[in-house]
């Protein structure tokens, strides 16, 4: 086995180093959800190319000329492919709660850039104990 034949996983490093770079590095929160989404989609690439047996048929039975099952065929494991349909419904449904709060967030402080809100909040907190 040579680096070139697992060439995917290098792709899905780089894919994982970029998104936590942009939810480590950046304070607009929507760069911050695009990062997450960013490393969802690497671990999904992972487990599904993790899921592929080289030379693997579907998991079904092949009969054989005697009609009894062939026993030296390689299936490949549908178990981590719908997992990672799993992952994909979770990954909507959490960037869509995201989106949504980052929304509340934009209505109630008008940004969405991390330090300006935390000096908001820190600012409201200050005028709350002066009283």
């Amino acid at each position: 086995m040579t680096l070139a034949t697992h060439w995917h996983y290098f792709v899905v490093i780089a894919l994982m180093m970029t998104g936590l770079h942009l939810v480590i590095a950046r304070n607009n929160y929507v760069k911050k959800l695009m990062g997450l989404s960013i490393f969802q989609v690497s671990v999904i690439m992972l487990y599904v190319s993790m899921g592929k047996v080289h030379g693997g048929t579907a998991p079904v039975y092949v009969m054989g000329e005697n009609g009894e099952p062939d026993l030296g065929v390689v299936y490949s494991s549908p178990v981590p492919h719908v997992l990672m349909l799993t992952a994909i419904v979770v990954g909507v449904a959490t960037m869509a709660l995201g989106l949504a709060i980052v929304v509340r967030i934009k209505e109630t402080y008008g940004t969405i850039e991390d330090d300006e809100v935390i000096e908001k909040d820190r600012q409201e907190e200050e005028a709350l104990a002066d009283r």
